[in-house]
């Protein structure tokens, strides 16, 4: 299941780390966000445009085509920071200690070499759509109004990098933690329970008033 989750920070290399690359996900998540707010623009011109003056905005699906990689991979980084992301924790979240954290250990080691995997092929993938000597640089176009199709490509193996650095300072972090026996590790998402979900809510509640 998805779940929400704190990160802790200290002084230590890895927790500067952590801080550094959270800065550039919080930026790659703001500009997802705002080709959603884009998409919904969009949409309203073309919607008005059709019942106002029988003229939709010409190209829309092409738009909708090039924007739904932004919007939905190029924030991936950052939710995988926050413990975001949908899983099954059945099995891991009754493990507690060092268990804990070589589960979470191997099975983030799981995903970095599938995304590594994933950043050879969908690299391959731009490289094929991307040619200098072209007009527009791309090989390949939208069928309705000829957008290059090139940058919606290079949009994925870019935050699959990025989430490739977010898995390895994690590896790192529950490496530490299972090394040292930590109860409390930086740089991880500690998963919170219903119990202090709600007590969070609540301090943020207050802090408002």
């Amino acid at each position: 299941m998805a779940g929400h989750a704190s990160v802790l920070s200290d002084d230590s290399v890895l927790s500067r780390l952590d801080r550094g690359l959270e800065s550039v996900e919080r930026k790659m998540a703001f500009v997802s966000g705002l080709g959603a707010f884009a998409l919904m623009v969009l949409a309203v011109i073309s919607v008005s445009g059709r019942n106002l003056f029988n003229e939709p905005l010409r190209g829309y699906v092409d738009w909708i085509e090039a924007a739904m990689p932004l919007i939905a991979i190029f924030g991936i980084s950052y939710v995988q920071r926050t413990g975001g992301h949908i899983r099954m924790d059945i099995v891991v979240g009754a493990l507690k200690g060092r268990p804990l954290w070589l589960a979470e250990f191997l099975t983030t080691l799981a995903i970095l070499i599938l995304m590594v995997l994933l950043v050879w092929g969908t690299w391959a993938h731009f490289d094929r759509s991307f040619d200098m000597s072209k007009p527009n640089w791309s090989r390949d176009s939208s069928i309705d109004i000829g957008l290059p199709i090139w940058p919606a490509k290079l949009v994925v193996p870019v935050a699959f990098s990025v989430m490739c650095l977010r898995l390895v300072l994690q590896l790192w972090g529950y490496g530490r933690a299972f090394l040292l026996g930590l109860s409390e590790p930086v740089a991880v998402p500690m998963v919170l329970s219903a119990a202090e979900q709600a007590a969070l809510e609540a301090d943020q509640v207050q802090g408002h008033d």
